[in-house]
């Protein structure tokens, strides 16, 4: 791994750790007077846009066309598979919940690497890591799998979620192993251009221009989605991608339990979203498998670094 400074190791791992955790409030707050996949479009158009800018007035070399393909197809996998998973999902979940839900991403970290040809083979730890988290999430879900009139989540969004964290672990990990612009501001203004443009292209084959009134979006929409596009893309996005280079996956996907108890704090604080008993008990318990796989994982790859 490149040596990089310790206070920019820091302030990256706060900007994913914090307000990472604090997209999910503004997602709910921009989605509900502007469609959903027509703001993630905006969203990531506009920051890819002023990134792209940005990082072309450096000396780096410019993306060769291979570059740029591999870049889309990450964006494509974080972005599009990822986020967009949550912006459709928030729409029947409590922010809260839902990065909780998001959570298992070093789940499916694991799963990949050791499917993947010549990966590792999950230790004992990360094996018990994994049986916790199920049990955490059966949990959380049961009674929306059991059609629960009262639970308050849907089963389709969980499913959404779980996909949409999959997503991310596959473009995560194919992001260690394929040519990518070596500026990370580069590359993370073309995965943002990509993205912006196949919401966009999904916002208008669902009808949502269609049926979009610009001036029945409220001060707390837009200021959502200034939000979203300052820290949540500009800054926060960009610090993962620059972490991915600079540190291992174990340690970036240590986001996965600091995201959640700061989102549930803001749903509860901001959203009027509640906190039940079964929602907080399944919320440590998942948290605790992160820990635990996280911890593991960490271990088991330092001899390597």
């Amino acid at each position: 791994m490149p040596q990089v400074s310790r206070a920019k190791l820091i302030a990256a791992f706060a900007a994913i750790y914090i307000i990472w955790g604090s997209t999910y409030l503004a997602i709910l707050m921009a989605i509900q007077t502007v469609p959903p996949l027509l703001m993630a479009g905006v969203r990531f158009l506009i920051a890819g846009l002023v990134l792209f800018a940005w990082s072309r007035r450096s000396n780096s070399p410019p993306p060769t066309r291979r570059q740029w393909r591999n870049a889309a197809v990450i964006g494509l996998l974080l972005l599009v598979g990822g986020n967009g998973a949550v912006v459709l999902a928030q729409r029947d979940v409590p922010s809260g919940l839902a990065a909780l839900l998001v959570s298992v991403l070093p789940f499916w970290m694991v799963l990949l690497e050791w499917l993947r040809p010549g990966g590792t083979t999950p230790t004992r730890g990360i094996a018990a890591g994994l049986i916790l988290g199920i049990i955490g999430l059966i949990v959380l879900i049961g009674p929306a799998a059991m059609g629960s009139a009262d639970n308050e989540i849907r089963i389709g969004a969980v499913v959404l979620l779980l996909l949409g964290s999959l997503s991310w672990a596959g473009g995560s990990l194919l992001a260690q192993h394929i040519d990518l612009p070596p500026s990370a501001s580069l590359a993370t203004a073309i995965e943002m251009l990509a993205a912006g443009l196949v919401f966009f292209v999904a916002s208008t084959l669902a009808g949502e221009p269609m049926h979009f009134d610009v001036s029945a979006v409220s001060g707390r929409s837009l200021a959502g989605l200034i939000y979203l596009i300052v820290f949540g893309s500009l800054i926060a996005f960009s610090a993962y991608v620059w972490l991915l280079k600079v540190s291992t996956p174990a340690k970036v996907s240590t986001y996965a339990y600091v995201n959640p108890v700061v989102a549930l704090f803001l749903g509860w604080a901001f959203a009027g979203e509640t906190l039940s008993v079964r929602t907080a008990v399944a919320s440590a318990i998942v948290i605790t498998a992160v820990a635990l796989i996280t911890t593991a994982r960490s271990s088991q790859a330092s001899p390597a670094t």
